[in-house]
């Protein structure tokens, strides 16, 4: 039967974890103040292709800023439950390595959003932000090496 310890700088973790929580509702406000601009009332998850091509140009554009922001958000929580998983999991092996992980992956969903939205062709300054998958990753394989030790001790 394997005994888990968790290290002294297994705190790291958790602050790194917490901040992926701030994150999301950063998020998630960011994503009402562009609904609020595009008038795209609920339940209604995006505006629609047609509400789009036939809108002024203001709303055409603050609509197209909504989608972005929204499917931003939406990347953020289809990845953050994986994200927080390996966070947990491979702390308790490589804790100052899964720290730095975490806030590479914290920041760089931030910048991500950022980029979605900076108005310039829709969508392609997210990839500004790219380096939470390499983080995202790489942590998924620490956690996977973690579990294994686990296992086999």
């Amino acid at each position: 039967m394997a005994v888990l310890v968790i290290p002294d700088q297994y705190g790291y973790v958790l602050l790194a974890a917490v901040s992926t929580f701030l994150v999301g509702s950063w998020h998630g406000l960011r994503v009402g103040s562009y609904r609020k601009a595009a008038k795209v009332p609920y339940p209604f998850e995006y505006a629609s292709y047609e509400q789009i091509q036939t809108a002024s140009p203001a709303s055409k554009n603050a609509m197209i800023l909504f989608n972005s922001a929204q499917r931003a958000h939406q990347n953020f929580n289809e990845n953050h439950p994986i994200a927080l998983g390996s966070m947990l999991i491979s702390g308790l092996k490589y804790p100052s390595a899964t720290a730095i992980l975490a806030a590479v992956w914290s920041v760089n969903r931030v910048v991500y959003a950022l980029g979605y939205t900076n108005g310039t062709e829709a969508g392609k300054g997210r990839y500004y932000g790219i380096l939470w998958f390499l983080a995202h990753h790489i942590m998924m394989g620490m956690a996977g090496k973690a579990a294994w030790d686990v296992a086999m001790a």
